[in-house]
């Protein structure tokens, strides 16, 4: 094709996938322990280690990529004759899509000859990452870019995000429930159950006690999902070393959606989404209902 799709780390997929999809991704950055990290997939520091270290007491500290890096990452694609189509962390939790926008208008002066889009996916994760990975279908398809960049902007808001947690102590770590509340949620044995909304936030839903919280994540793709049990698309799970759980969640999607695209994939959520939501997280994506619907 004339054009590239490209995406950030953040899109937590693997780089085999990233590779056999032909998807060119651009790094975040990470601190941790006093050391400098390249958000690459694992490559630096392994998923297994890096919750290890948030487990034994380190903060990691997330940077976002800079305009320059953008300008760099996308000149290499355009200086060999080939348009761009970036997909960007949702601007609800990141700035880099108004880094991203910068390096597109100044590189829009040097190569006006060529097309460069720059779509803010309001998702994160492996939803971001399903998103992509759908764009990559309609490139294989034959969609030119200006068509996917519209077919982007017109259905990313029906990439449906879910995730729990079952355990608190790095949201209280992060400031962002009490202690009192991260005592109490962990000794009952209470998962917050999550959403990204239409602005692409992370945003709490409701409390579910103990393992209910698998068939509980399951049944909002029963109540979300496109054509509902008969959901005929791809289904992606991403985790915070909680594999057994993300495995559970995959067998009950497997066993309720018997028309999925395959089976469900299942991807490590990656540093820097790792650094906010701390081990004990599974997330749950799919396409369905429009977010834009929501109240």
């Amino acid at each position: 094709m004339d054009y590239i799709i490209s995406c950030c780390s953040t899109a937590d997929l693997k780089e085999e996938y990233l590779k056999e999809r032909e998807i060119p991704y651009l790094p975040f950055h990470f601190q941790m322990d006093g050391q400098e990290y390249i958000d690459d997939l694992g490559k630096s520091i392994s998923p297994k280690e890096f919750y290890a270290r948030i487990d034994q007491g380190a903060m990691p500290v997330t940077s976002q990529i800079n305009s320059e890096e953008y300008k760099a990452f996308f000149s290499r694609f355009l200086k060999e004759g080939k348009d761009v189509l970036h997909i960007c962390l949702s601007s609800g939790i990141s700035g880099t899509y108004n880094s991203a926008r910068i390096a597109r208008e100044e590189l829009e002066e040097e190569f006006p000859e060529r097309k460069i889009y720059v779509i803010d996916s309001l998702s994160a994760s492996s939803g971001y990452g399903l998103l992509v990975d759908a764009l990559c279908d309609n490139r294989d398809k034959g969609m030119d870019i200006d068509e996917n960049a519209n077919w982007a902007e017109e259905n990313k808001l029906r990439f449906q995000h879910w995730f729990f947690s079952n355990d608190l102590t790095h949201f209280k770590r992060g400031g962002r429930i009490s202690p009192a509340a991260a005592t109490f949620g962990n000794l009952l044995n209470i998962s917050p159950l999550l959403h990204v909304d239409k602005e692409g936030k992370l945003v709490p839903k409701k409390k579910v006690r103990g393992k209910k919280v698998i068939k509980e994540i399951v049944s909002m793709m029963e109540l979300y999902a496109e054509d509902k049990k008969e959901y005929r698309g791809k289904c992606f799970i991403s985790h915070s070393a909680r594999y057994e759980e993300a495995r559970q969640v995959a067998d009950l999607v497997e066993a309720t959606f018997p028309n999925l695209n395959g089976k469900v994939e299942i991807f490590d959520i990656g540093a820097v989404i790792g650094a906010h939501t701390g081990p004990g997280t599974v997330a749950l994506f799919f396409v369905g209902e429009s977010r834009a619907n929501e109240a």
